[in-house]
């Protein structure tokens, strides 16, 4: 007799922040990053090209994994309905975060969950206020090496920048995965905590205000 083995749980990214929020759950989970192009097309809007990315990350897991639950996800900065995704180079690493200086802006996540034949989806959307930080602090926050790979060119937890000055929504949305989004979409197999713990102790560590959070709701 064949015994098959569980489904596992695959985390489709190589982000560290989307792997210690879930782990901080308690999840055991597998990282296979998908390799997949993150360019816009032409013509498309924001929301249309997140929900793409999102679900062919997914599916490029699942072609090689179907028996298991693939997590996939795509984060992006919002300035005035522009995407400001990862920046190619310092230059445009500086202009995003100059842009954002003093502005409040929308950070979107898309969230794909794929289990056998069925594939969930949802968005949450976080409002981000940034201080005005100097032109000296972004320059050191660049040389830092942080920028890179970050929607927007910057990271909220960062410690020493902390560019972020308030926030109306969910926290962990902004650090790369909002956890009850994503609970919202696990089937009931895989359920875990609710996550206003691991909101609780981000914030506190940030130390940065936060209202009407997904989870408090």
């Amino acid at each position: 007799m064949t015994h098959q083995s569980p489904p596992r749980i695959i985390l489709a990214s190589s982000s560290p922040r989307r792997r210690q929020l879930l782990t901080a759950l308690g999840i055991a989970l597998l990282v296979q990053p998908s390799n997949i192009n993150e360019d816009p097309l032409p013509g498309e809007s924001p929301l249309v090209t997140q929900e793409r990315i999102t679900i062919a990350k997914a599916a490029q897991i699942v072609a090689t994994s179907p028996a298991d639950l693939t997590i996939a996800a795509d984060t992006t900065v919002l300035l005035d309905e522009t995407m400001l995704n990862k920046p190619a180079d310092e230059p445009e690493a500086r202009s995003m975060l100059a842009a954002l200086r003093d502005r409040e802006h929308t950070v979107n996540t898309c969230v794909v969950v794929r289990h056998a034949d069925s594939v969930h989806m949802a968005h949450a959307s976080t409002q981000v206020m940034m201080r005005g930080y100097t032109d000296d602090e972004v320059t050191e926050y660049i040389a830092s090496g942080d920028a890179w790979d970050k929607a927007g060119s910057y990271a909220m937890q960062h410690a020493k920048f902390h560019p972020v000055q308030s926030i109306r929504g969910c926290p962990l949305n902004v650090i790369g995965l909002p956890l009850c989004t994503l609970r919202s979409l696990m089937p009931d197999t895989f359920m875990f905590p609710a996550p206003n713990s691991v909101c609780d102790a981000e914030l506190q560590r940030l130390g940065i205000p936060c209202h009407a959070r997904a989870c408090d709701m």
